[in-house]
């Protein structure tokens, strides 16, 4: 197991060193938009239900950004400030949420003859199937025989259904796909399409990457119910200024300092073995921190900062009760492992009701509050592991699993190893011959 957890840290020394820390606003700064929902023909009143489900749209295409730990608050009746760290192109930020992302399949409309209806100009004039981007399960890029770049649309059930019986309908016409009112192709329908999948090649010169991997993320992220206009933007500095960031990582150190002296004051050798462990904790953490990745803010180190507070406190059981076995007179290595078993159930406990609060927390709380209760939940389930495998095997490691020749090493005297044991056996008499104390 000694292996196990050095090769561990050796990876998480590498991911600490290869990755980079995400950090939120308040710390690197970022843009900020303000978007204003617009009324349509078929949405005459912006509602409340319309603003929660613009909401949401906008939530998903930020996400689409590669940014976590956005806020997306609603302002007023109809305005939503849309808050996104460390991206400082605002043009790629409007372009990205300022696109309706509204996906229609159209037919001809047929004259008497059954023919297509055409305009002045000659062009076909197109009529709604009621196939949409509502219908769509997902979308993803793809290239066609020649190498051009496409994308590949899945329906759902019922879209896949809608698509084959108007492919059927339309077997030797052209069908129009449109994207936020611009035509994108019209293919002539060869044949019945069955299986609910179909494919946009973006007409004779087909898509550069970037347009194809754009329309893929805004029609994966959902369209928006109403169109919505930026009626401000700008670019915000850190918050928090270098100075305060610098103070807050001092105050970190300087707390996570006094924990790791208390402990070896305490506790002694198994305080050190403690600190040892706390050490490895804090890499396992920061590396998933960087692996899921987690957008570090303000709040978010809080979260951290107590969970290191969390993992020392159950190394505290843990050691209390390996004393009060070595006082009742158990050997080292009986002492070690009853300690922890005894100590795991309230260990196991508390960790349990603070992770159902961050699981609240995270649910039902702000942007904010979300990467709080995120970095308190990781801290705590990972203190678990390191408080009792890691503190576990490094205490078998160096005291082996013999008698306890120096018990000044767990803070305890000669005089006591042992006491505990008689207190007992005098208990257990008195019990016997009825005489209470």
């Amino acid at each position: 197991m000694f292996w196990v957890i050095v090769a561990i840290v050796i990876a998480c020394i590498f991911t600490i060193c290869k990755k980079p820390t995400k950090l939120g606003l308040d710390l690197v700064g970022g843009s900020r938009i303000m978007l204003e929902a617009k009324k349509t023909d078929t949405v005459p009143t912006i509602t409340p239900e319309v603003m929660s489900r613009l909401q949401v749209a906008i939530e998903n295409r930020v996400n689409k950004l590669g940014v976590s730990e956005t806020s997306v608050a609603q302002v007023g009746d109809k305005r939503l400030l849309v808050e996104i760290p460390n991206v400082t192109d605002l043009k790629e930020a409007e372009a990205f949420l300022g696109k309706t992302a509204q996906l229609e399949f159209k037919q001809p409309e047929f004259d008497a003859d059954k023919k297509p209806k055409r305009d002045e100009t000659g062009a076909i004039i197109w009529q709604p199937t009621g196939l949409t981007g509502e219908d769509l399960k997902s979308a993803v890029i793809g290239s066609d025989q020649t190498g051009q770049w496409t994308v590949s649309l899945e329906f759902s059930p019922k879209g896949g259904t809608k698509f084959a019986e108007l492919t059927q309908k339309l077997v030797g016409e052209q069908m129009a796909i449109f994207f936020d009112g611009e035509e994108i192709s019209a293919p002539v329908i060869r044949e019945a399409i069955y299986g609910g999948r179909a494919e946009i090649s973006g007409g004779s010169s087909g898509f550069k990457y970037e347009e194809a991997e754009k329309m893929v993320n805004l029609l994966n992220a959902g369209a928006l119910p109403v169109p919505s206009d930026i009626i401000e933007e700008n670019t915000v500095g850190p918050t928090l200024g270098a100075d305060s960031i610098e103070k807050s990582k001092f105050a970190g150190l300087l707390g996570v300092g006094f924990v790791m002296l208390f402990m070896i004051f305490a506790y002694r050798l198994p305080g050190l073995v403690a600190d040892i462990a706390l050490i490895i904790y804090a890499l396992i953490l920061f590396s998933l921190f960087k692996i899921i990745p987690v957008t570090l803010t303000l709040a978010g180190i809080a979260g951290f900062i107590l969970s290191v507070g969390m993992a020392v406190d159950a190394n505290v059981l843990i050691f209390e009760r390996t004393k009060e076995e070595l006082r009742a007179g158990r050997n080292l290595f009986t002492a070690i492992n009853s300690g922890f078993d005894r100590a795991w159930t309230s260990i196991f406990d508390s960790n349990m009701t603070t992770i159902l609060t961050c699981l609240i927390l995270y649910f039902l709380g702000t942007s904010v509050v979300k990467g709080f209760a995120l970095t308190l939940a990781l801290g705590v389930l990972v203190s678990m592991f390191t408080a009792v495998t890691v503190t576990k095997n490094f205490m078998h490691l160096i005291f082996g699993t013999g008698e306890l020749k120096y018990p000044a090493l767990f803070g305890l005297s000669k005089d006591e190893i042992g006491k505990g044991f008689e207190v007992t056996e005098t208990k257990r008499e008195k019990a016997r011959f009825g005489i209470l104390d």
